[in-house]
């Protein structure tokens, strides 16, 4: 499945164990791939999952917002099992599936029909991913749509999925069902 073997719990150590069960525990329910890399750093792992469970559980982001800007980032690193995983909770969120599939291949999605800040979190993430820095015009935009609190967060689910998807690539960690969605799909530019 990658490139570091997974610890089995018989290998764990206290440490490793204790912080797998707080994961699995939580709202995740199971302990997912960029975690289980992460327990070979445990206390790395600790503080790492515990930003995760904010940025994906505790994030005032409607859940099909917050996963639209982890669906731009898993994009632009072409991460297949950042993608794999998100693009199901996007669906299941209410995004709309032409929006995930125009990212998916890299097209600009037609936001017509929802809510202003998905079109603005869709461009702020990217033009932090591709610049990474956010125009006057594009940060007086993203606050205005978003709020302090609101943009501060999408910054921080940006910064946090890029560590994952990075940490997917490097461990070369595979999709469970070996799907490759960007197989084919041009790169970023």
């Amino acid at each position: 499945m990658s490139r570091l073997p997974i610890p089995t719990l018989e290998e764990m150590s206290k440490a490793q164990r204790r912080i797998h069960d707080e994961i699995a525990s939580g709202p995740r329910g199971t302990v997912p791939a960029p975690q289980q890399i992460w327990l070979h750093a445990p206390d790395f792992c600790d503080v790492a999952q515990k930003l995760g469970a904010y940025c994906r559980y505790g994030s005032s982001l409607p859940t099909e917002l917050s996963e639209l800007a982890i669906l731009v980032v898993g994009r632009h690193w072409q991460a297949d099992y950042e993608w794999w995983a998100h693009a199901r909770i996007a669906r299941e969120a209410g995004l709309p599936e032409a929006i995930i599939e125009a990212i998916r291949v890299g097209q600009a999605p037609d936001f017509a029909d929802q809510d202003l800040r998905a079109e603005v979190i869709y461009e702020t993430a990217k033009e932090m991913l591709e610049t990474q820095r956010l125009r006057q015009d594009s940060y007086d935009r993203a606050l205005a749509a978003l709020g302090r609190q609101g943009l501060v967060e999408v910054v921080g689910i940006v910064g946090y999925y890029c560590l994952i998807s990075l940490t997917l690539n490097v461990f070369d960690v595979k999709t469970p069902d070996g799907t490759q969605p960007f197989a084919g799909v041009a790169p970023n530019r």
